[in-house]
Protein backbone atom coordinates (compact mmCIF):
# COMPACT_ATOMS: atom_id res chain seq x y z
CA UNK A 1 0.00 0.00 0.00
CA UNK A 2 2.45 2.74 0.94
CA UNK A 3 4.21 2.11 -2.42
CA UNK A 4 1.07 2.87 -4.76
CA UNK A 5 0.71 6.26 -2.58
CA UNK A 6 4.13 7.25 -3.27
CA UNK A 7 4.18 6.56 -7.10
CA UNK A 8 2.21 9.23 -8.28
CA UNK A 9 4.70 11.39 -5.48
CA UNK A 10 7.53 10.37 -7.35
CA UNK A 11 6.18 11.13 -11.05
CA UNK A 12 5.04 14.52 -9.60
CA UNK A 13 8.45 15.34 -8.62
CA UNK A 14 10.29 14.12 -11.73
CA UNK A 15 7.61 16.08 -13.96
CA UNK A 16 8.21 19.01 -11.94
CA UNK A 17 11.85 18.97 -12.68
CA UNK A 18 11.25 18.70 -16.42
CA UNK A 19 12.39 21.77 -17.67
CA UNK A 20 15.96 21.42 -15.74
CA UNK A 21 16.46 18.29 -17.18
CA UNK A 22 15.97 19.46 -20.44
CA UNK A 23 17.81 22.56 -20.00
CA UNK A 24 21.09 20.31 -18.59
CA UNK A 25 20.99 17.72 -21.61
CA UNK A 26 20.70 21.36 -23.74
CA UNK A 27 17.46 19.48 -25.49
CA UNK A 28 16.00 22.05 -28.10
CA UNK A 29 13.24 24.38 -26.38
CA UNK A 30 11.56 26.44 -29.13
CA UNK A 31 9.47 28.97 -27.19
CA UNK A 32 12.97 30.03 -25.42
CA UNK A 33 14.17 30.32 -28.57
CA UNK A 34 11.26 32.35 -29.68
CA UNK A 35 11.64 34.87 -26.59
CA UNK A 36 15.34 34.88 -26.76
CA UNK A 37 14.94 36.48 -30.47
CA UNK A 38 11.91 38.55 -29.36
CA UNK A 39 13.95 40.12 -26.17
CA UNK A 40 17.14 40.10 -28.44
CA UNK A 41 15.19 42.33 -31.13
CA UNK A 42 13.36 44.85 -28.58
CA UNK A 43 16.97 45.36 -27.12
CA UNK A 44 18.74 46.18 -30.51
CA UNK A 45 15.61 48.57 -31.71
CA UNK A 46 15.87 50.67 -28.17
CA UNK A 47 19.55 50.74 -28.28
CA UNK A 48 19.09 52.25 -32.12
CA UNK A 49 16.37 54.40 -31.33
CA UNK A 50 18.39 55.92 -28.21
CA UNK A 51 21.78 56.21 -30.16
CA UNK A 52 19.53 58.33 -33.15
CA UNK A 53 19.64 55.85 -35.28
CA UNK A 54 16.95 55.21 -38.04
CA UNK A 55 15.11 52.42 -38.01
CA UNK A 56 16.29 51.33 -41.65
CA UNK A 57 20.09 51.73 -40.79
CA UNK A 58 18.97 49.10 -37.44
CA UNK A 59 17.79 46.80 -39.67
CA UNK A 60 20.54 47.03 -42.12
CA UNK A 61 23.24 46.50 -39.41
CA UNK A 62 21.23 43.69 -37.52
CA UNK A 63 19.99 41.62 -40.40
CA UNK A 64 19.57 38.65 -38.28
CA UNK A 65 16.81 39.97 -35.87
CA UNK A 66 13.46 40.09 -35.98
CA UNK A 67 12.15 43.22 -37.42
CA UNK A 68 8.94 43.16 -35.91
CA UNK A 69 10.80 43.23 -32.44
CA UNK A 70 13.20 45.46 -33.43
CA UNK A 71 10.47 47.88 -34.93
CA UNK A 72 8.85 47.27 -31.31
CA UNK A 73 11.65 48.03 -29.19
CA UNK A 74 12.66 51.10 -31.17
CA UNK A 75 9.27 52.26 -30.66
CA UNK A 76 9.44 51.39 -27.15
CA UNK A 77 12.34 53.49 -26.83
CA UNK A 78 10.93 56.82 -28.65
CA UNK A 79 8.07 56.38 -26.25
CA UNK A 80 9.94 56.41 -23.41
CA UNK A 81 12.06 59.12 -24.87
CA UNK A 82 9.24 61.12 -25.53
CA UNK A 83 7.93 61.01 -22.20
CA UNK A 84 11.30 61.76 -20.03
CA UNK A 85 12.42 64.54 -23.18
CA UNK A 86 15.23 62.57 -23.47
CA UNK A 87 17.70 63.31 -25.99
CA UNK A 88 20.05 60.91 -28.00
CA UNK A 89 23.16 59.70 -27.36
CA UNK A 90 25.97 59.95 -30.64
CA UNK A 91 28.15 57.18 -31.42
CA UNK A 92 31.14 57.08 -29.11
CA UNK A 93 32.99 55.79 -32.90
CA UNK A 94 34.80 58.67 -34.64
CA UNK A 95 33.73 59.76 -37.98
CA UNK A 96 37.24 58.41 -39.27
CA UNK A 97 36.87 54.62 -37.90
CA UNK A 98 33.66 54.61 -39.60
CA UNK A 99 34.66 55.99 -42.75
CA UNK A 100 37.70 54.03 -42.85
CA UNK A 101 35.42 50.68 -42.27
CA UNK A 102 33.25 51.45 -45.71
CA UNK A 103 35.50 52.73 -48.45
CA UNK A 104 34.01 53.92 -51.23
CA UNK A 105 35.48 54.28 -54.90
CA UNK A 106 35.66 57.92 -54.82
CA UNK A 107 37.21 57.93 -51.90
CA UNK A 108 40.08 56.47 -53.09
CA UNK A 109 40.45 58.62 -55.49
CA UNK A 110 40.32 61.76 -53.72
CA UNK A 111 42.96 59.75 -51.67
CA UNK A 112 44.72 59.03 -54.33
CA UNK A 113 45.13 63.26 -55.74
CA UNK A 114 45.87 64.16 -52.17
CA UNK A 115 49.25 61.89 -51.35
CA UNK A 116 50.56 62.42 -55.23
CA UNK A 117 50.64 58.88 -55.77
CA UNK A 118 52.50 57.99 -59.06
CA UNK A 119 50.36 55.79 -60.88
CA UNK A 120 47.49 55.91 -63.64
CA UNK A 121 46.05 58.97 -64.01
CA UNK A 122 43.08 59.89 -62.72
CA UNK A 123 40.75 61.92 -64.27
CA UNK A 124 38.60 64.46 -62.40
CA UNK A 125 35.55 64.43 -63.34
CA UNK A 126 33.63 66.59 -60.95
CA UNK A 127 31.96 69.46 -62.39
CA UNK A 128 33.44 73.10 -61.41
CA UNK A 129 32.52 76.20 -62.77
CA UNK A 130 34.82 79.23 -62.76
CA UNK A 131 33.00 82.55 -61.55
CA UNK A 132 33.96 85.25 -63.44
CA UNK A 133 32.67 88.75 -63.08
CA UNK A 134 30.49 90.14 -65.58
Amino acid sequence: MPATRLTPLLLLLLLAGCDQLGALLELPDPQREAATMEAEGKAIGGACRHSGRALEDCYLLNAKAQKAAVFSGWREMNDYMMQNNMQTVPSGLSQSAQTATTTSPSADVADARDTNVSGPAVKDTSSRRSRTAP
